[in-house]
């Protein structure tokens, strides 16, 4: 169903075909083995214009634990990028090697340019403070797995909501659940975009509230989606030191949380979850950087259609 189709959005899959790309990923973690030979003379390209950790090398692990092999490069310097070449040259030159593509770009639209410009499928790894696709499967994934679901859940995210494209993403998708209600905790210089709220939540009737406090709303949550202030996205340093440290979680505003509730993070952090909570068990964040090999394991498969 999903054979030679891009993602760029969260969107661009439907309800069906992501239910489909969980039970697919729910099969590889079941029997890993299984799936070790299905992309064998696969090649998929890796195209960082950015730097990443958890996204570029859980796509390489990804194709590998399926049998197939990676070409790419990790940041632009180290490829002809560095001479002026467009992304519409190099998506066209990398499809004569590759049978399907990632991108990360920080211009917003770069992914769907070089979707534009190839009939390989290219998958969005994020664009500037944009849309982060596989991240948010990735999220979807682990709320499904752990909370049993993904309808009647009260979802906090904190912290930067203007800039944060995992934010942006993950409140277009659950957007499409039943019965879901968004917590928006931010300072006021980092509120979640009039966009997401006039053409995302409001659109959708979905149950909203801004707050500037953690600790008065911590009780409300099913799931806290922590997120790191990102210093690449301030203009100057100074707003950057005065933002950066205005939430952080610890033991003690856990106290606060339901003993259910589960704590996400996109990764990387820098101190807004304290190293304490890690042994919490509602701490989830590594089980879900694991949840998103096993994801794009599944995605990748669907989009080159292998068996």
């Amino acid at each position: 169903m999903l054979k030679a189709k891009h993602l760029l959005d969260p969107m661009d899959f439907t309800l069906d075909e992501l239910e489909e790309t969980f039970q697919l990923a729910d099969h590889i973690i079941s029997n890993p083995q299984k799936f070790s030979h299905v992309c064998e003379g696969k090649i998929l390209a890796t195209l960082f214009y950015e730097p990443s950790t958890r996204t570029r090398l859980s796509f390489e692990a990804a194709m590998l634990r399926l049998g197939g092999n990676v070409i790419g490069f990790s940041e632009p310097n180290s490829s002809s990028v560095s001479k002026g070449e467009s992304i519409a040259d190099t998506i066209r030159t990398v499809a004569c090697y590759a049978d399907i593509a990632v991108i990360r770009h920080p211009k917003e639209g770069a992914p769907k340019i070089a979707a534009m410009n190839t009939t390989m499928p290219v998958i969005n790894a994020g664009d500037g403070g944009h849309q982060h696709p596989t991240q948010t499967l990735t999220d979807l994934l682990t709320i499904r797995n752990i909370k049993g679901g993904l309808s009647n859940l009260t979802i906090g995210v904190c912290g930067d909501l203007k800039f944060g494209r995992t934010v942006h993403s993950l409140i277009k998708a659950m957007c499409r659940y039943e019965n879901i209600k968004f917590v928006l905790i931010s300072p006021e210089e980092l509120k979640v975009p009039n966009y997401i709220l006039s053409e995302v939540l409001k659109k959708n009737n979905i149950e909203y509230k801004e707050t500037v406090t953690m600790e008065e709303v911590l009780g409300e949550l099913d799931v806290l989606y922590m997120t790191r202030v990102q210093r690449e996205r301030f203009f100057n340093e100074e707003d950057y030191v005065r933002l950066k440290d205005s939430y952080i979680l610890d033991k003690d505003k856990l106290k606060y949380a339901k003993e259910d509730m589960i704590v996400l993070h996109p990764l990387p952090r820098v101190n807004e979850i304290a190293y304490e909570v890690d042994n919490d068990p509602r701490a989830c964040y590594f089980k879900q950087a694991q949840y998103g090999m096993y994801v794009r394991m599944a995605l990748i498969s669907k989009l080159l259609g292998v068996r």
